[in-house]
């Protein structure tokens, strides 16, 4: 993402340099920032797109399908497993796996960076779902719920704040310096993490398929948002001239 960002900054420096004799050093960063954002307002378009399509006939029939599908798996080994993924994407187990990171990132780099990033992460996540649950207003399914709820349906929060977190928690380790193996076996093990919260919340009977893809996406776009400007100012910083 790095490399990309810098040969986007040092092309747009090239073009700016040939159609103006002088320009501010920080306009290529600001035009960045804005495709940035243009990628954020068409991630938000998807998510919307979906959204206009809850009330839809054909949704609430994959979404029947699927939760069917899940639901006939019910047995008492996996309710214990989707009981605990589902607390591991809960208040108090962001609280233990955060606090663990943030003091394993300190203890290895010696900075905060890392806990304020995603601090940062979390918050628009958190925020911004329970902003959209209000505005979109879906009541939960009728279905028997193996766990106590008490928000909205859309999108879902576990779903959002797992791909927010846990999914911006893979983007770090692709940076850090690790064996591939081992590498590999964190990324494999919170993908795994993400798609597991994701599929509770439909095993457990609190959520539909679509607020589950709902919140996927809606997570996804911060990161990637905040991968990029994160990037972006990691670049400025170190500028001159890139």
């Amino acid at each position: 993402m790095r490399k990309t960002l810098i040969t986007i900054l040092k092309e747009l420096k090239r073009i700016l340099s040939v159609y103006l004799e002088k320009y501010d050093q920080k306009l290529p960063y600001i035009i960045t920032c804005i495709i940035a954002l243009i990628i954020f307002i068409g991630g938000f378009n998807l998510f919307i797109e979906l959204t206009e399509h809850l009330k839809s006939e054909t949704l609430a029939t994959y979404d029947s399908r699927i939760s069917d599908l899940v639901v006939n798996y019910r047995s008492p080994g996996w309710t214990k497993y989707f009981v605990f993924v589902t607390n591991v994407g809960d208040t108090w187990g962001y609280a233990i796996v955060f606090t663990l990171c943030s003091l394993l990132f300190y203890w290895i780099f010696k900075s905060w960076k890392y806990f304020l990033q995603i601090c940062l992460v979390m918050v628009l996540a958190l925020g911004s779902n329970i902003l959209l649950k209000k505005i979109i207003n879906r009541a939960r399914p009728e279905a028997e719920h193996l766990v106590s709820v008490e928000t909205l349906s859309y999108p879902s929060g576990h779903a959002m704040t797992a791909m927010a977190f846990y999914g911006f928690l893979i983007y770090l380790v692709t940076q850090f310096p690790l064996r591939k193996t081992l590498k590999s076996l964190i990324i494999a093990v919170l993908v795994l993490l993400i798609l597991s919260i994701g599929i509770s919340r439909i095993y457990l009977g609190v959520h539909f398929p679509s607020d589950i893809a709902g919140g996927y996406i809606a997570g996804l776009i911060w990161v990637v948002f905040c991968i990029i400007i994160f990037n972006l100012m990691t670049i400025f910083k170190r500028d001159p001239t890139i």
